[in-house]
Formats: C-alpha cells, structure tokens, sequence
C-alpha cells in the first residue's frame, strides 16, 4: 500500500485511488474539460463525511465546495452513490473469498437525532429520539447493501419493509438471498412477507433470555457494528441533513471509503 499525496487521513492512497477509478464516469471529450480530478473531488466528500464539517468550511488546498457539493448532489440524485458502493461491496466479498452477491443478510435500524427541520423528521418514543431512522441493509461481512432513511416515528417492522421493497425492485441483489436475519422489532407479517415476496426465510434473533443491556447475540452483532462505523462518522453522528437521501449517500459514501481500504490490505 502507497501513501502518496495524502494530505489528510481521509485522502485516498495510490492503492485505493487505483481501485476506484475504474469506476468513475469518463472525462467528457468536448467542452470545456473538468479543473478538478475525480480524486480531488473524492478526498473532499470523504474529508466531510468523516470530520463532520459544513461544506462551506471545507479546507481551502480541496477544491472550492461548490464545485465539490456538486458533484455529490449530482451523484445523489442519480443514483451513483449506490452504484459505486455495489461495486465495491462485490470487490471486497470476492477478495474475501465469497459470491458477490449475498445469500444471508442482516436487517436493523438505527434512530439518530435531528439538528435541523426538512423531510421525514418524527419522534421515536422508544429511543426518546426526535429525528430520522436509518434501516440498513447488510451482508455478513457488516458491508451495507442497501440503507433506508425513514422519519424516527415509523415503525420498525413499517421502516424494515420500505428498506425490503426497494431491496425487492433490485433483482441482482436477492438473486442468491435466502435467510435475512433481523430482531424482535420485525415480527409479524413481515415473515411471511419475505417468504412469498423475496423467496427467503426472515429469522428473528430475540434477546437471551433475562438479558439487561448489551451482549452479543448470534449473526446480530455485525449490523450491530455496521451501526457504530456509520456513527464514529462525525457527519452522521447526528442528522444535519434536510433531505433523506441525503443521509443514504452519505452512508453509502462511509461504505465505498471503507470498502477501498479493505481492498488496499495486502
């Protein structure tokens, strides 16, 4: 692994810059052409992501933020975000010496606190938390394949199917699934949802028995830890986003910088 050109943490090495850039839309060949590299660009998303930043106090030597918010607003809203961390997710599953594609899942959520107003903002009597609830998706590795984000109100079973319904429209994603492990939170009619919709088993990990507090539980443990990764994020520590979509990109974008620094592991 290579440390070139790294001028914070966040920065991609030449290891990691090599596996992602295959993955990034070409240069345009008319017009005028881009000021900025796709990897200068990068090392600014995941420099917000991580230090939790507004993207007007980005570091001056990052291109100006702009130019940055840009292009993570346009990678949103098409969808790219998600694309590339398919991508990588298959990378690391295979270097793993797995599919590329899950057979067993694991579904959670995670209630977060809201500093700002926007979309889908409700109160989770629960958790005491008035914010958003984030419902992910993961594989066994805790390597996210999808993330919903849902106002805090929502039920977890009525968050866990929106989360599973848009799983659903993504066929490559359930073509080997048939286990999808979940808490007690998703009883019910989402078992036999899952059975006829996605053609696979939805099995409940429940509490051991008089349990108080946290211990670890079967299967259970690695969302469970997918969950801290996306808080020690310091942007998503809390929600400052006024959209939801928002907050699923920069989740999706924690995951893709993971991903690469597993790939660039000797």
């Amino acid at each position: 692994m290579t440390k070139s050109t790294q001028t914070y943490p966040t920065d991609l090495n030449d290891t990691e810059w090599a596996q992602i850039a295959p993955l990034l839309p070409v240069a345009k060949t008319t017009g005028r052409p881009r000021e900025h590299s796709w990897r200068e660009i990068l090392n600014a998303i995941f420099y917000v992501v991580k230090n939790g930043c507004v993207w007007r106090a980005l570091p001056s030597d990052f291109p100006a933020w702009q130019t940055v918010y840009y292009y993570f607003r346009t990678f949103r809203k098409n969808n790219f975000w998600e694309q590339l961390n398919t991508a990588i997710r298959k990378a690391v599953r295979i270097k793993s010496g797995k599919e590329p594609q899950a057979s067993a899942m694991i579904i959670d959520s995670q209630s977060a606190k809201s500093a700002e107003g926007g979309e889908k903002i409700g109160f989770d009597g629960g958790k005491q938390v008035r914010g958003r609830k984030r419902t992910l998706i993961t594989d066994t590795l805790g390597l996210v394949v999808l993330a919903k984000v849902t106002s805090a109100n929502t039920a977890e079973v009525h968050a866990g199917k929106e989360a599973l319904l848009d799983l659903k429209s993504q066929p490559e994603l359930v073509e080997r699934l048939k286990k999808i492990f979940a808490d007690g939170g998703y009883r019910g009619d989402l078992v036999n949802w899952v059975k006829n919709e996605l053609n696979a088993d939805l099995e409940i990990v429940l509490k051991l028995g008089a349990q108080k507090g946290f211990q670890v539980l079967p299967v259970r443990w690695v969302i469970e830890r997918t969950n801290a990764w996306v808080t020690r994020n310091r942007r998503l520590a809390r929600d400052y986003e006024r959209l939801a979509e928002t907050v699923e990109a920069f989740i999706y974008v924690l995951m893709i910088r993971l991903g690469l620094r597993r790939l660039a592991r000797n």
